[in-house]
């Protein structure tokens, strides 16, 4: 499906483990195999580099959102279809929510969770109808949810707030739940 884009938020620390870096390359490319675009935060360093590598390894068209800042620190993915530079990291998720049309979050640090709460709640208060998926093969997140339905209990999130978040630890079904709905050709 040509035109379709999925951001992926993830980590770009060097001290991941080489697990993750697998995760991130088998998401890229399985974005690819779908003819999507990926929408990444335009990095070359770990889980950013991996899963942008990997989608253009298998044909994907990629887009790289990147702080001019880290441009500046030699940490760019000059190899993306398309490099966009902004001069604050404001400006960065902005763009990146603009040019994707679904949100997948794979394990990653303190950036990683503030793009990831921006987008879900987002969607929590019907900002977007995009999809927001966290892929979470290795229960990196585990703690995260147990903590979000303590949120819900005590009345400081939303009761539908978690239904707004899609839970895996399949890249395939993680990408099924981003995908468009199929046209429908009954009436053809």
């Amino acid at each position: 499906m040509s035109g379709f884009a999925v951001c992926v938020y993830c980590a770009s620390s060097d001290d991941v483990d080489p697990a993750n870096l697998a995760l991130a390359s088998a998401l890229g490319a399985a974005v690819a195999h779908r003819g999507w675009t990926l929408v990444s935060g335009g990095g070359c360093r770990s889980m950013m580099g991996a899963v942008a590598r990997g989608a253009r390894q298998a044909g994907a068209r990629t887009v790289g959102v990147i702080p001019r800042s880290m441009v500046q620190r030699e940490w760019a993915d000059h190899d993306s279809d398309e490099l966009l530079v902004t001069d604050t990291m404001r400006e960065r998720k902005a763009l990146m929510d603009a040019h994707a049309d679904a949100f997948i979050t794979l394990p990653g640090g303190l950036g990683t969770l503030e793009e990831l709460f921006e987008t879900w709640s987002a969607r929590v208060l019907d900002l977007h109808t995009k999809p927001v998926v966290l892929l979470d093969p290795g229960g990196h997140y585990a703690g995260l949810l147990t903590w979000m339905r303590e949120l819900v209990h005590g009345g400081f999130a939303r009761p539908g707030a978690l239904d707004r978040l899609v839970v895996t630890s399949d890249i395939d079904a993680a990408l099924d739940a981003c995908a468009p709905p199929e046209a429908d050709t009954s009436a053809l």
